[in-house]
C-alpha cells in the first residue's frame, strides 16, 4: 500500500493532501460490448433486456470472475441466463442492515469547465423490506472536513481525486459522505451531462409536472462561454407550469438552472426539480414500454460507455433493478438538506469569501440524526388527524445538550405537525420536557398526541417568560403557534450528564 492511501473498512481510501489544483484529464476509452442477435423466444428475450439494461449503469469494463476480457462479449447468452438466476441467492450491500445507500454524482464532464466537480450529489437509500426509497440532495456548497486539507466543498472532492488518481473520484466522496453522515455508502453513480442527455433521448424523454412557470434569464449557452458578445453566453429558458414532456437536452436544463426566479432561484429549489428529473427517468426505465425494448438498450450502452462510472457489478445492477421494479411512485420520499428558517444549514464564508454552506450545530450531528432516521415514518391515521387540525409547533432546548431540540423536532414532524421555529429556551434547566399548549384545548387531538408521542408534561399555565415572548411575537405580527415544547433532560436518550448509578 502507498503513502496515498489507506485502510477504510477494508477498502483503500484515497489521500488527497498531496493534491492542490482541479485539473480536468481526458476519460480512458472503455471497451463497448458488442451488440446481441435479436433473440425471438420471450424468456431469452427478456433475460437479455435485463442484462443489457444492468449495464447501461456501468462504464467500467464488464470483467468475468474468472478472466480478463469482456464479460458481456466473451460468455453465450445462456450463461448469462444462469448468471441471472445464480444471482438471485446473493445479496446487496446493505441488505442485512435493511438499507441500500446509492450516492448518484452528476458532473460535466469533458469539454465543460470544472467539468469534474459535482454538479449534483445525491444520496438514494432503499429499504427493501417495505420497498421505500429516500432522495436526499446533499448541496454543492456544503463544507466538509478533508485530511490534511481542512474544510472543502464537497463538491471538489471528485476533482482532487481524480487528479491524484483517475477513477478514484466516486469511491473518495463516497467515503466523505459517509463520514458527514455516519451512515456506510454501498454503491455510487457518476455520470456527465452528456451521458444524461443521451439516456433521457433514448428512452424518448421524460414527463414531468413543473410547479411553477419557469424562469432563467442567464442561462449559460454551452460553447458561448466567454463569447466576444456578452449577451450570446446565455439563454432565456422558459418553461410553463403544468404537465410537460422533456427531451434530454431541456431535462439537463430544467435540473442544473441556477438562476431560475422567485422561489426556484435557490439551490435547494434546484435539488428538488433534479429529484423530479430522477424519479421521471425511473419511471420510464421501468416502464412496460421499456420491456419489449432490449435492442434499443444496447444502443444506449454503445453511446454511454464514455459516461457512466460505477462500482456496481452487474449481478447487483440485475438485483437492483428486480427490486426497483417493484416501488410505487407514492413509497419515494424527497428531502433536501438546506439552510431554511428550520434547516440543518446555515450560510457562512470561506476562503477568500466564497460563499459556503456549514452545519448549523457546528458538527454533523443534526445532519446525522435526519439522515439515520429517514425511513421512520408514522401511521397514516396520526398523521391525518394532525395535519386536519394544521397544528403549529415551536421547539426550545431546555438543556445545554447540542442539537437535542432539532432531533426532536424532526421526531414529531414526521407525525405532521408544522415545526414553526426552533431554538434555545430562555431558561435551560428543565429535567422533563413540557408543553405549553396556547390553544387551551382547541386541538385536543393534536395535543393528545404530541403529549404521547414526546411523553412531554402538559402545563396548566404559562410562565411569565413565556408570556412575555409571546407579547413580543404579538407585537412584531409574527405568526403564533399552537403549542410550545420545550425540551427537558428526559429527552435525550444518551443520558448526558446524568449521575451514574452503579454503586
Amino acid at each position: 500500500m502507498t503513502n496515498n492511501e489507506q485502510n477504510f473498512n477494508g477498502k483503500e481510501v484515497i489521500d488527497l493532501s498531496s493534491v492542490t489544483p482541479i485539473i480536468e484529464k481526458p476519460s480512458k476509452k472503455i471497451e463497448k460490448p458488442k451488440k446481441l442477435k435479436k433473440i425471438t423466444k420471450f424468456f431469452i428475450y427478456l433475460a437479455v433486456f435485463f442484462v443489457t439494461v444492468g449495464i447501461v449503469f456501468t462504464s467500467q469494463v464488464l470483467m468475468s470472475e474468472k478472466g480478463t476480457g469482456s464479460w458481456f462479449s466473451n460468455l453465450p447468452v445462456i450463461n448469462q441466463i444462469k448468471h441471472l438466476a445464480e444471482s438471485a441467492s446473493r445479496e446487496l450491500k446493505g441488505e442485512k442492515n435493511d438499507r441500500i445507500n446509492i450516492v448518484l454524482l452528476g458532473i460535466g464532464g469533458k469539454n465543460h469547465s470544472g467539468g469534474l466537480l459535482t454538479d449534483t450529489i445525491m444520496l438514494n437509500s432503499i429499504q427493501p423490506s417495505t420497498k421505500k426509497v429516500s432522495l436526499m440532495s446533499i448541496p454543492r456548497d456544503l463544507v466538509v472536513p478533508i485530511e490534511n486539507m481542512g474544510w472543502k466543498k464537497i463538491n471538489s472532492i471528485n476533482a482532487y481525486a481524480e487528479q491524484d488518481q483517475k477513477g478514484s473520484g466516486g469511491l473518495a466522496t463516497c467515503q466523505a459522505i459517509s463520514d458527514i453522515l455516519n451512515l456506510p455508502i454501498d454503491y455510487y453513480v457518476r455520470v456527465d451531462f452528456q451521458g444524461f442527455i443521451n439516456i433521457v433521448d433514448k428512452i424518448g424523454g421524460v414527463t414531468v409536472d413543473v410547479e411553477n412557470t419557469f424562469h432563467d434569464y442567464s442561462y449559460p449557452v454551452f460553447g458561448n462561454e466567454d463569447a466576444a458578445d456578452y449577451y450570446s453566453r446565455y439563454e432565456h429558458l422558459h418553461i410553463e407550469k403544468g404537465i410537460q414532456t422533456m427531451d434530454g437536452s431541456l431535462a439537463l436544463k430544467y435540473a442544473r438552472s441556477r438562476h431560475g426566479s422567485g422561489i426556484e432561484g435557490s439551490d435547494f429549489a434546484r435539488a428538488k426539480r433534479q429529484q423530479k428529473i430522477i424519479t421521471a427517468v425511473k419511471e420510464k426505465i421501468l416502464s412496460k414500454d421499456m420491456l419489449f425494448k432490449p435492442m434499443m438498450v444496447v444502443d444506449i450502452i454503445n453511446e454511454l460507455s464514455d459516461h457512466i462510472e460505477t462500482n456496481l457489478k452487474v449481478w447487483e445492477i440485475l438485483k437492483l433493478w428486480d427490486l426497483a421494479k417493484e416501488i410505487d411512485s407514492g413509497n419515494i420520499k424527497s428531502s433536501v438538506i438546506d439552510n431554511g428558517p428550520n434547516g440543518l444549514l446555515m450560510n457562512g464564508r470561506g476562503e477568500g469569501g466564497a460563499y459556503i454552506l456549514e452545519p448549523r450545530s457546528g458538527d454533523f450531528k443534526e445532519i446525522q440524526y435526519f439522515a439515520n432516521n429517514i425511513f421512520n415514518d408514522m401511521p397514516a391515521e396520526v398523521t391525518d388527524a394532525v395535519s386536519k387540525d394544521n397544528a403549529k409547533v415551536e421547539v426550545y432546548n431546555g438543556t445545554w445538550i447540542n442539537g437535542l431540540a432539532s432531533e426532536k423536532a424532526q421526531d414529531i414532524e414526521k407525525y405532521g405537525f408544522k415545526i414553526t421555529k426552533i431554538g434555545n429556551s430562555g431558561k435551560q434547566n428543565f429535567q422533563k420536557s413540557v408543553i405549553y399548549d396556547l390553544t387551551f384545548g382547541e386541538k385536543e387531538e393534536s395535543l393528545k398526541i404530541l403529549k404521547e408521542k414526546t411523553g412531554a408534561n402538559v402545563a396548566l399555565g404559562l410562565p411569565e417568560w413565556l408570556v412575555d415572548n409571546i407579547n413580543q411575537k404579538t407585537k412584531e405580527e409574527q405568526e403564533q403557534p399552537d403549542f410550545i415544547l420545550v425540551i427537558g433532560q428526559d429527552a435525550d436518550e444518551t443520558e448526558s450528564g446524568a449521575v451514574n448509578t452503579i454503586q
